[in-house]
């Protein structure tokens, strides 16, 4: 996953955490060795040949569940949340941190957006050459889940799964306590600046200081809009809590593309969040760190 992963049980004896510890690391690798990117022989490699050539191609339940999912949320957030848009990647190189002309963005818009993409049963189509599909937006939240999941099928009754600090909480806490969770400072990663409380559900954070450059004074983030090909501009990170960590995921990344709109969208939502704005300022549900 390319970030520091973890499964926190309470009261489980050493042996039995290893034990449950062993099948959810065994789901997180196969959710990763399926839909990565980075790998030549992943489902989402051989999605995306056919994705390239504008082509049609068959596919299993649990990616027709994801791409389903991606749809909604598509909708959801008014074409934002588009797994559609890591195409962008080919001009937007965060290592290299060079800032592509308004021409070669231009050039990419066309083959952008999930409603070029149809998932009749088990057929995949894609209605435009040179597209692809990147899952790396649902992956990690997705697989905290199943991961949180495989923990509660194999015993375990409390404790949280946190993959790059995309949550998930397995079960209750004994005497009705709470999981808090920090929230990141976006300019000083490693300091809190507020506290949120769950008991259940999930909890994900996106933000504009994982991978990012700054040029001329302007910081530019890896979420980029799928309408203008630009970076998500006017928050520096976005916390939500919700039932699923990967709908926690989805709302945050699409709250940071929503910008200074985020937090009245999510209140027509009715989730729980905390928004750090340009000014560092908090918005929303939160305990502030003194």
């Amino acid at each position: 996953m390319g970030s520091r992963c973890e499964v926190c049980l309470e009261h489980v004896d050493e042996s039995e955490a290893d034990r449950i510890d062993v099948l959810a690391e065994a789901e997180v690798v196969r959710i990763e060795k399926k839909y990565s990117r980075f790998r030549s022989d992943s489902e989402l490699a051989r999605i995306n040949a056919a994705a390239s050539a504008g082509s049609a191609t068959e596919v299993d339940p649990e990616t027709v569940a994801l791409i389903d999912y991606a749809r909604l949320a598509y909708e959801r957030s008014d074409g934002l949340f588009d797994p559609t848009s890591g195409l962008l990647r080919q001009v937007w190189n965060f290592a290299e941190g060079r800032v592509p002309s308004q021409a070669e963005i231009e050039g990419l818009l066309p083959r952008i957006g999930l409603d070029k993409v149809v998932c009749d049963g088990n057929s995949l189509r894609f209605h435009a050459e040179g597209m692809a599909l990147d899952l790396g937006g649902l992956g990690k939240e997705y697989a905290a889940d199943r991961a949180a999941e495989i923990c509660l099928a194999s015993g375990a009754r409390s404790g949280f799964v946190s993959l790059g600090g995309d949550i998930r909480i397995i079960g209750n806490r004994p005497h009705g306590g709470t999981w808090q969770f920090g929230v990141s400072d976006p300019r000083s990663p490693r300091v809190a600046v507020a506290l949120v409380q769950a008991t259940t559900g999930g909890v994900a954070t996106s933000g504009d200081y994982e991978r990012y450059f700054e040029r001329d004074g302007r910081r530019y983030c890896h979420i980029l809009n799928p309408k203008t090909g630009w970076p998500a501009d006017g928050l520096r990170s976005a916390t939500v809590l919700a039932d699923t960590a990967l709908l926690a995921g989805t709302l945050s990344t699409s709250a940071m593309l929503k910008g200074t709109q985020a937090s009245a969208w999510l209140d027509t939502l009715g989730v729980e969040y905390v928004l750090v704005d340009q000014d560092a300022r908090l918005i929303g549900r939160s305990r502030p760190i003194d």
